[in-house]
């Protein structure tokens, strides 16, 4: 007898496999094999293999034979147990099938996704990191979520952001403590490294650093105040100049009682020598401006991560006063504008965020004016820098001598809260643990439909106010589901990730306590996806109308009473502190989240449509508006689209952005760009950035707005620079996934 596999291969018939799968079946309900049951497999197999004698079956034939004589006999109980070992056996072929399928997708490069606009999936190291993305998200799916959190997931509902990194138990973003670990030094798997002594040192440090921590977790790394944190280095490459002049042009030695920490401004400097004090001045500006080009270098070079990501980095600054800040910032904005590379191409990392401050640097006459001009400027070429809002309403209770409690984000939008474990609006060593992301238009779908076949009074209000029910219970299955992943991110050794934990990037960290005395200080994002959709389905308007406005607002309301309910609720773990064990008492900081959704704005439209089709105004694109602004096609001056996003984003506190779309002509009317700015701060914009166009041909190095073709060399090799959600990245047409290169062509300049 012969036997036709699955795959197409014939095989001999092998009596032995159908005892195997009987005896698992009898094992299922008997929990043993009895000799009865012995007796039952043995007449089972044998009358099979007689019946078969010069035929040719498949497996699925005689998987039904099977079937057949255990429900003729009087152990029905194994065939249903049979039955479903079968189906499962099959659910599990399916499931390797499928996976096998994304696999070949991923290796051959077919309907490349880009999920991720940072890198190339069409690499290798961008197949390699595809693959393995594949295999551990379902891994995920599988081990790691609950049933409910499963489904929440797949059906569309809350969306849990990278799957893979949660296999493995990886954390999302970090501000990192570049003060401590410049000043003191940090160990690495190899070596250890000195603390550094000169400007230069510190920034090629920098960089470092950020390709370290990038590889300890799975989203952004930032800087809170670099601007504060470079003053020592700048004094010490000053007080190096300046004591070679003296000891090297005029050969004397420096008998003068100097410190190295001493200000540069210092008067003292000046009267012990002049010509060594405009000496060391011009070398240190000079030193300067090399160690900024090379980190801005470094960090769109080295693909550290993923194979071939760029570390998503991120820089805040603009405050210091102090001369070595100021020349910080300076040389910092004037990097970005030069570019990099042989064209000088505008940098793609690091995110430069400049940080807005009354009295400081907004108005004529602040100390930091001049450098609040000059980062206009440069956004107005180079799109960078952001801006920052660091009276923003939502960080009361900073200190204004601590430039770590500043208002600070990353690029894409992070931000961290109010700390409700003890660090209060302390920025450095902390950082978005993981975010999940409601999908908000389909449960407005599903409160729409349920009145669809049902009587009531007032349809409209009676569909919202189930809405807002289902909403409720996302909320809190999504606190349950970031709760859950939380847990299994606690469970891992801090041996996966030595980096951080021995240096301490992450604050807090107690050994005798786990990892957990470290993640309690960071922010478990709740996050939403298309508000504009979710009013329009429910109201046929979007927040742009008042109507529209006054529904945004409950929702919104609703998302931020849940997260300061969440953030008050006591936790308990129980845990072993000098071999005694103890309760160990912590709270969890939730946040309101503005997801960036660069890549679920696409995918979770796709799903949509598979399950609603196409409905207008909400699924007749291929994309969902980020989490609560303004659609990008609506037509309206950059006044009245920051007028309209003010009302919202105090509602967050784990992160949000507002942007404005420009056309070119801003390059050469800086002071409208400076009107703007300071409206989006004025009305209490916690971060806001512009959009500009910026073309370069590839070939030439022309730059400007441009069709299809280079004015200068007639080139068709252009790249498009776009934003894709606080980040800028290469050419949208090529980067950017369907939805988001669709979102591009559909954003609308405001005037």
């Amino acid at each position: 007898m012969q036997v036709t596999k699955r795959d197409g291969r014939i095989v001999q018939f092998n009596k032995d496999k159908i005892i195997k799968a009987l005896e698992q079946a009898f094992i299922e309900i008997d929990k043993e094999i009895t000799e009865d049951s012995k007796q039952k497999i043995e007449a089972i197999a044998t009358s099979i293999e007689k019946e078969s004698e010069n035929k040719e079956f498949s497996v699925e034939e005689i998987q039904d034979i099977i079937e057949k004589k255990l429900m003729s006999s009087n152990r029905k109980d194994v065939a249903k147990s049979y039955i479903l070992y079968r189906n499962n056996r099959t659910l599990e072929r399916n499931k390797r099938s499928k996976l096998n399928k994304n696999i070949t997708r991923r290796l051959k490069a077919i309907n490349v996704e880009n999920q991720n606009a940072n890198v190339d999936e069409r690499s290798f190291g961008g197949k390699m990191g595809a693959v393995s993305s594949d295999v551990l998200k379902e891994y995920a799916l599988n081990n790691c979520m609950c049933r409910k959190s499963k489904e929440n997931h797949l059906n569309n509902k809350i969306y849990m952001h990278d799957l893979d990194s949660y296999a493995i138990g990886s954390h999302n973003c970090l501000t990192i403590p570049f003060d401590d670990l410049l000043a003191h030094g940090f160990n690495t798997r190899q070596t250890d490294v000195r603390p550094a002594n000169s400007i230069n040192t510190a920034f090629q440090l920098v960089a470092v650093i950020f390709q370290l921590q990038s590889l300890q977790q799975f989203g952004g790394v930032s800087a809170s105040h670099l601007d504060w944190t470079m003053i020592p280095y700048v004094r010490k490459s000053f007080y190096k100049h300046y004591k070679d002049y003296i000891e090297l042009v005029e050969e004397q030695e420096l008998d003068y009682s100097f410190h190295n920490a001493l200000s540069i401004d210092e008067s003292d400097y000046k009267i012990y020598n002049e010509k060594a004090y405009r000496y060391a001045l011009k070398k240190t500006e000079k030193e300067l401006k090399q160690a900024v080009e090379g980190m801005y270098h470094n960090l769109n070079t080295l693909q550290s991560r993923s194979g071939n990501q760029l570390p998503f980095t991120s820089i805040n600054y603009g405050t210091c006063t102090l001369p070595e800040g100021r020349m910080v910032t300076k040389a910092l904005i004037e990097g970005s504008i030069k570019g990099v590379g042989k064209f000088h191409k505008t940098s793609i990392f690091p995110c430069g965020i400049f940080q807005c401050m009354e009295g400081i640097n907004r108005k004529k006459g602040d100390p930091n004016y001049d450098l609040f001009k000059l980062a206009l400027k440069s956004t107005a070429q180079r799109l960078y820098p952001n801006y920052a809002n660091v009276d923003w309403s939502g960080n009361e209770g900073y200190d204004i001598n601590d430039p770590k409690t500043y208002f600070s984000t990353m690029g894409c939008r992070t931000a961290n809260g109010w700390d409700a474990n003890g660090f209060g609006q302390l920025k450095d060593g902390r950082g978005n643990i993981c975010p999940v992301t409601i999908i908000m238009p389909t449960l407005a779908m599903e409160a729409t439909h349920y009145y669809d076949d049902k009587p009531c009074g007032d349809l409209e209000n009676d569909t919202i106010d189930f809405f807002m029910q289902l909403l409720d219970e996302a909320i809190h299955d999504a606190k349950d589901m970031l709760i859950e992943r939380f847990n299994w991110i606690c469970s891992q050794s801090p041996e996966s990730a030595r980096f951080m934990y021995e240096n301490n990037t992450m604050a807090g960290y107690v050994p005798e306590e786990g990892i957990i005395s470290a993640l309690k200080h960071g922010t478990l994002a709740i996050g939403q996806l298309g508000l504009a959709e979710t009013l329009q389905i429910l109201i046929g308007c979007d927040h742009t109308e008042p109507k529209g406005m006054e529904l945004a607002k409950r929702i919104e309301q609703l998302f931020k009473d849940r997260c300061a309910e969440f953030k008050k609720e006591l936790h308990h773990k129980e845990i072993i502190i000098n071999n005694k064990t103890v309760d160990y008492t912590y709270y969890l900081n939730f946040g309101v989240y503005y997801t960036p959704a660069e890549n679920l704005c696409y995918t979770a439209m796709q799903k949509f449509k598979e399950q609603y089709g196409e409905i207008p105004n909400v699924s007749d694109k291929e994309f969902f508006t980020n989490s609560m602004h303004v659609p990008v096609w609506k037509n309206m001056s950059p006044i009245q689209k920051i007028d309209i996003e003010s009302q919202l984003t105090g509602y967050s506190s784990a992160g949000c952005i507002t942007y404005v779309e420009l056309d070119g002509s801003v390059k050469n009317n800086l002071k409208a760009l400076e009107t703007i700015v300071n409206y989006a701060m004025d009305k209490d914009i916690p971060y806001f950035a512009i959009n500009v166009p910026n073309d370069m041909c590839n070939d030439c190095g022309y730059t400007d707005d441009m069709n299809d073709t280079c004015p200068e060399c007639g080139s068709h090799d252009i790249r498009r620079l776009r934003r894709v959600t606080g980040y800028l990245t290469g050419d949208y047409k090529t980067a950017f996934n369907l939805g988001k290169q669709q979102e591009v062509e559909m954003r609308v300049k405001h005037k």
